[in-house]
């Protein structure tokens, strides 16, 4: 007999035509999968759209369908069901599939098979927390593919934002440019951001926006009375996507915590980041507002060590979130009929830099400011039982005025090098120091983690460093500045998942164009020569902006220069770090490793020394002679003064952000710590100090050495190969500086 049964899969296309005009088979389960992969949408409901996208397909009676027909039915859909979220974003990787910028394969091959000219530490550093796993060919990213995804990332945001404003745009043009700026890259001329060497042309930033792609933030809870939970909220989500942050204490004493309402209600915390931000949004409502308290269902989130997709990482397991969420209602349920204080919100704050810290990502930026007056903010790092359980979790400084009485300050400062110290007075009314008052930054609210950036409330910041020291003149060097440019305003192209953030950004379009390595461009060049090239550079910049925010029909960049403390990127040509002087002129530099990694076979193969970590059991140290080429001091040899001084040099030629200085100061030092404050107050936006001290730990990271001793040990090396390495990058976090972030 005839089989005569019907299915309604006989009712489907038999074949999709895609955009090369290639036939394949229909195949109904690929529609959920694109549209999941493409926009993070759920795939339940993504599964849902997609059966409702089929049916009408159905209808039409097509033996065969196009790809770009489907893509169109999907984003109907999408907007019948009111997701524009996620119909714009799935728009916009249709989009992307055609406006993507492309190297010319022709140049890219000069750099494959090839390193560029590494500081000691520099490939091992860059394969460790830059190089992304090439999941198709299982192996990690050698350097000219990163620059190459990271370039064409950057000309591709630039491609698109001409193309949505129907602005002009030249492919060859830009051809031209982007090599320019790849040979840039290679050279260590400037470097992006680590966050932009991990992030930039990734899936994730056109499926998220932009803020992994920033640096630094911060949130105000002045108005705490207002938006409630919202400053926690966006700690929280920017720590977790890397990004330090500052916050201040101004909503102390705004708000009466409340009992919740009786009852709860069951919350199933979805596994995703905001899920995570969802949970501790819900338990501060509940006291803030009011509400009832949620019951928390942790079993989607997932287990310990597994991977995570897209932003890259490790999962840490529910654990780290059951504990903030326990420690932040402990702190809620003592204070219940009470005004909010600065120290619940320092807190609260540190709970959640603590959460991350033990979460995917190891490192944590938070800086708190607060009042110099309140000095329960102040000292509040003397309670050594909440410094060692939270309170480590962010620096704290406090909001200076010209005039005031640095005394009790500058005593603390000379004991534990703490509070630093924040003039938001002189961030409001100057860009450089040396021009005069100009008001620009009227409505800052506060600073970074590191201390460089002025910022209002919600605003993010890119920054980009260059290396004078590694430039023959200053015509070179102006070249650069132009890539560096380019790089840091075609980040404020790209909007974030923040509508706060966004109306901040699109207005103010802030960078951060930086200069690292100084000490050592002073001894190569002179300091009268280097500070002339901040001079013109700054002025060149300024007529860049007015040119490119012209090309590309927005506002001008409200400040654009900055000196960061620098860390990470630094190593990988190999220059002292920001405006910092050398720890000496021979010394071993160690790093630490899992102990899991493959990239310690390497090390050893390569003849460097490895040891056990004495204060973590699953943690191997290595070890790294290096030799300052252009050595003039130590850190040891040079006074609070001339420290200051160079910090003031930079705010006065060359920063209209601020300066990122770390003043390390010998004992006998400590009581000239409020002249200096006193002297320079009106010189600088915002200055830290640190303590030298003998400090008796094994395995520090710096340790000076004899150049006798160095010959030794270099003696004893070869060549790295990690061709083959695999290990999961960790990817850069914040400022990359070691002096603004809390490490595990």
């Amino acid at each position: 007999m005839p089989n005569n049964s019907f299915s309604l899969i006989d009712l489907y296309p038999k074949y999709v035509i895609n955009s090369k005009g290639e036939k394949q088979k229909f195949d109904e389960n690929s529609i959920a999968k694109i549209l999941n992969k493409e926009t993070g949408l759920d795939m339940h409901i993504a599964e849902k759209v997609a059966e409702d996208v089929i049916r009408k397909i159905i209808g039409f009676g097509m033996d065969e369908i196009t790809t770009n027909y489907i893509r169109e039915l999907v984003c109907v859909e999408l907007t019948q069901r009111g997701m524009n979220k996620y119909r714009n974003l799935f728009a916009r990787a249709i989009n992307l599939e055609n406006i993507s910028f492309k190297l010319d394969e022709e140049f890219l091959n000069n750099f494959k098979g090839k390193q560029p000219d590494w500081g000691p530490l520099g490939y091992i550093t860059y394969k460790r927390t830059y190089a992304r796993i090439i999941e198709k060919e299982n192996r990690k990213e050698e350097f000219w593919e990163t620059i190459r995804r990271v370039v064409e990332g950057c000309y591709s945001v630039q491609k698109e934002h001409c193309i949505k404003l129907s602005l002009p745009w030249t492919d060859l043009k830009a051809q031209k440019s982007a090599q320019i700026m790849f040979n840039k890259i290679w050279n260590f001329k400037f470097l992006p951001p680590g966050r932009g060497l991990w992030m930039m042309g990734t899936e994730f930033i056109a499926r998220h926006g932009s803020m992994s792609l920033n640096n630094c933030g911060f949130a105000s809870t002045e108005d705490i009375n207002l938006k409630y939970s919202k400053a926690f909220e966006f700690v929280m989500d920017a720590l977790m996507l890397g990004v330090g942050v500052g916050f201040d204490t101004k909503g102390a004493g705004k708000i009466t915590i409340r009992q919740p309402k009786e009852g709860n209600f069951d919350f199933q915390i979805p596994d995703s980041r905001e899920g995570w931000v969802d949970s501790l949004k819900l338990m501060l409502e509940a006291y803030f507002l009011g509400k009832q308290s949620p019951q928390y269902d942790f079993s989607l989130i997932r287990l310990s060590g597994e991977p995570i997709r897209g932003f890259g990482g490790i999962a840490s397991g529910p654990n780290p979130l059951k504990q903030m969420l326990e420690d932040v209602q402990n702190i809620l349920k003592s204070r219940v009929g009470q005004k909010i204080t600065s120290i619940d919100i320092v807190d609260i704050m540190n709970y959640i830099g603590k959460c991350v810290v033990a979460g995917n990502v190891r490192r944590s930026a938070e800086i708190a400011l607060g009042d110099p007056t309140d000095l329960d903010f102040v000292l509040c790092k003397q309670d050594e039982e909440a410094l060692y359980s939270h309170r480590w979790a962010s620096n704290n400084s406090v909001f200076a005025v010209r005039g005031l009485d640095y005394s009790f300050i500058a005593n603390q400062i000379g004991v534990n090098g703490e509070p630093g110290v924040f003039w938001l007075e002189n961030a409001k009314a100057y860009s450089r120091m040396g021009d005069g008052p100009d008001f620009k930054d009227k409505k800052a609210a506060g600073v970074n983690p590191c201390g460089e950036q002025t910022l209002e409330s919600f605003e993010l910041c890119c920054l980009v460093e260059t290396f004078p020291s590694r430039h023959e003149s200053y015509e070179e060097f102006q070249e650069t500045l132009k890539y560096a440019y380019l790089y840091s305003k075609s980040v404020t192209l790209v909007n974030t998942h923040w509508q706060e953030t966004n109306a901040v950004m699109l207005k103010n379009r802030r960078m951060g164009i930086s200069q690292t390595g100084i000490i050592e461009a002073f001894v190569r060049q002179g300091r009268r020569k280097i500070l002339e090239w901040c001079s013109r550079g700054y002025n060149y910049l300024q007529e860049l902006d007015e040119q490119y925010s012209g090309w590309l029909c927005i506002p001008r960049s409200i400040k654009i220069t900055t000196v960061k403390p620098s860390g990470t990127v630094s190593l990988l040509p190999g220059v002292p770090p920001g405006i910092h002087y050398p720890h000496s002129e021979y010394y071993i530099r160690r790093i630490r490793l899992s102990k899991n990694s493959d990239l310690i076979e390497h090390i050893v193969k390569a003849g460097y020394k490895i040891e056990d970590d004495s204060y973590s059991p699953n943690t191997i140290v290595a070890e790294f002679p290096i030799h300052e080429k252009y050595f003039d001091r130590s850190k040891n040899e040079v006074s609070i003064w001339e420290q200051a001084e160079n910090a003031a040099a930079y705010q006065k030629y060359w920063s209209d952000n601020q300066v990122s200085i770390t003043i390390t100061f010998k004992e006998e030092e400590a009581d000239q710590i409020k002249r200096v404050l006193e002297c320079y107050e009106d010189k600088l936006k915002s200055v830290s100090f640190l303590p030298i001290k003998e400090h008796g730990y094994k395995q520090a990271p710096y340790e000076e050495i004899t150049k006798e001793q160095y010959e030794e040990k270099i003696s004893k090396l070869k060549p790295f190969n990690l061709d083959t390495t695999k290990d999961r990058a960790i990817g850069e976090r914040f400022c990359d500086s070691d002096k603004c972030e809390v490490r595990f």
